[in-house]
């Protein structure tokens, strides 16, 4: 107890830390509070973030502030119509065909099965394999239950859609329009004396934006490498697979694990065993081994200083909270912990503030 009440009268003491403690406190509130209710304000933000660096590419070259945002609001836009327009149908297209193939696929899978008993008797038994093919049967129904209900569910999705596809280019544009008057008024709520906070808030932003811009650099490059790889070698479905291959590089170490299971399903499926199927697993290798030690340390200047273990346990926790944006600042937000548990006094370290606040406590026993 006598520690405990130590820690508070040397927590309590020092005013930056307190400032910091209500700053996590309240921003933790407003996000888990309010968290579903802003996703678009955030995506906006996440989005604003990306555009920041072109913004300040086109000042750079001469052009004012409000010039340059225009400009690379425009571009936002086309580029964000060639996503609808362009990119979305092939993959919706895509995904339709494939869906369509699966009771094919589920076909050729269960007659492989049947045929492990007889070719490895010692491994496998026929009652196994029977179990094994009724609950594959049973998901397999689940996910067709599932898919109708989203159908029948569409109309007011793509309504919500609509919405947000007008909302979320309107909010990036006043955040980049007035950045600096927002980052203003939110300033002048804070105390003056907040060294720790701004110091802490540096540190944190620059990695943040080093992140973002860098993952969905690397998401785009992944993503596009790999189609045109499938293309190339002939597979199916390469738009909707390349594009599961360039999201898994938002989970380290498992997410190129989890992306093989659906390349190498239709690789298989659609070529058999030969060649053709060796030459789509090694290429997907060669691209995980490119990005994993070529493109990943060209991309970030800072590494981002976290143990596998912690980065593993961000995704699970984050991703657990808030679903995909959890996952993708899964690691930003591991650097913010590890910056304010770095920034945190340790009970050998001493201010002045606490010092003298344990001075006066002992003199008044």
């Amino acid at each position: 107890m006598d520690l405990l009440k130590a820690w508070f009268r040397r927590t309590l003491a020092d005013p930056q830390i307190v400032i910091l403690a209500m700053s996590l406190l309240v921003g933790s509130l407003i996000v888990f509070g309010f968290g579903r209710m802003l996703w678009p304000v955030l995506a906006s933000i996440v989005v604003a973030y990306l555009l920041e660096a072109g913004v300040q590419f086109v000042q750079r070259l001469g052009l004012s502030r409000t010039w340059a945002v225009l400009l690379v609001f425009v571009l936002f836009l086309a580029g964000l119509f060639f996503l609808l327009f362009g990119v979305i149908p092939i993959i919706t297209r895509q995904l339709t065909q494939l869906v369509g193939a699966l009771p094919g696929y589920v076909t050729q899978g269960q007659a492989l099965l049947v045929e492990l008993p007889r070719q490895y008797p010692q491994l496998v038994s026929q009652e196994q394999i029977t179990l094994l093919v009724g609950n594959i049967s049973a998901q397999l129904a689940s996910v067709g239950q599932q898919v109708l209900g989203w159908s029948l569910a569409s109309v007011a999705t793509l309504a919500s859609l609509l919405i947000l596809l007008v909302l979320i280019p309107v909010l990036v544009y006043f955040w980049l329009m007035d950045k600096d008057r927002i980052i203003a008024w939110f300033v002048s709520y804070l105390p003056r004396e907040r060294h720790l906070v701004s110091a802490i808030w540096r540190d944190v932003e620059r990695q943040i934006a080093n992140y973002v811009r860098g993952k969905v650099l690397e998401i785009l490059i992944v993503g596009a490498v790999s189609y045109v790889t499938f293309m190339v070698l002939g597979l199916q479905y390469a738009a909707l697979l390349a594009t599961v291959v360039g999201f898994s590089v938002l989970i380290p170490y498992v997410g190129a694990f989890t992306a093989t299971v659906p390349v190498a399903l239709v690789a298989y499926f659609q070529f058999g065993w030969g060649w053709e199927f060796g030459s789509v697993v090694i290429a997907y290798t060669v691209i995980q081994v490119l990005d994993g030690n070529v493109l990943v340390p060209l991309i970030f200047s800072e590494a981002v200083n976290l143990h596998p273990i912690a980065i593993i346990v961000a995704i699970l926790v984050f991703g657990g909270i808030w679903g995909f944006w959890g996952v993708f600042f899964a690691i930003p937000l591991a650097t913010v912990v590890q910056a304010v548990l770095k920034a945190w006094p340790r009970p050998t370290e001493s201010t002045p503030e606490a010092e003298a606040s344990e001075a006066q406590s002992t003199s008044d026993a």
